[in-house]
């Protein structure tokens, strides 16, 4: 797993397959995603050697259901006591009360989602038991009141994350990096791909000057503008 400094509260930890972030408040941290099923040791030694322990990381916020997004966050609440939060329309899919729908893949998403299954852990993971479910708007205690936005079409439940005071937006899989061109996208393999485009329209149109994405290069300064000028391609 790589770990990148975004700003100094601010780190990308980044995984075979997919990739989570670390935000820090003063003595305490918040996790959005936590990567794989494995990731559970991987992610509390990258708290570590950033200088705080995993006790200190108090939550962690899951932005949709998907197994590379979910896959670490019973292991590392396990070892750090962390809350898990997700949207009440996915977390019965993360606490693995029943399967999530799959994707209506495009012809075009189906062998780069199989090479992507490849990278993932075989077996399975474990699931958190308890999930604290959260809705659109609500305001959550980190990074001076991150307010929830649900941004349904990847998921039903999926939701990103607005930091208005710190003017930082995280999408989840609402919003990609192409890994070919590092251009801003709608996510793909959505469960509604219209939804998906009007999601990505309502954080578009959100402050940000970083944006951080569940796949791909986050973009670092001037990020709303990013959005805004990618969104005028999708109706």
């Amino acid at each position: 797993m790589d770990v990148i400094e975004l700003l100094p509260s601010l780190h990308l930890l980044r995984f075979p397959v997919g990739q989570a972030y670390l935000w820090r408040d003063g003595d305490e941290s918040t996790l959005i995603d936590a990567g794989p099923g494995g990731s559970g040791a991987a992610l509390a030694e990258a708290v570590t050697a950033l200088g705080r322990g995993p006790r200190d990381v108090r939550r962690i916020v899951l932005t949709h259901f998907h197994e590379d997004h979910v896959g670490g966050a019973a292991e590392f609440a396990a070892l750090s006591g962390a809350e898990v939060l997700a949207h009440h329309l996915d977390a019965p899919f993360v606490r693995g009360e029943r399967p999530g729908p799959p994707p209506a893949f495009e012809d075009w998403e189906r062998p780069i989602h199989a090479e992507a299954v490849k990278l993932l852990p075989p077996d399975g993971f474990a699931r958190p038991q308890r999930v604290t479910e959260v809705s659109d708007g609500d305001v959550l205690g980190f990074g001076g009141g991150a307010r929830v936005v649900h941004v349904p079409g990847h998921t039903d439940g999926s939701v990103a994350l607005h930091l208005p005071e710190h003017g930082v937006l995280f999408t989840g899989d609402a919003v990609a990096a192409s890994p070919v061109d590092g251009a801003v996208i709608p996510g793909v393999f959505n469960l509604d791909r219209a939804r998906t485009v009007a999601s990505f329209h309502r954080l578009a149109a959100l402050d940000a000057e970083v944006a951080c994405f569940g796949h791909g290069d986050p973009v670092v300064g001037q990020a709303a503008a990013a959005l805004r000028k990618s969104a005028e391609a999708y109706a």
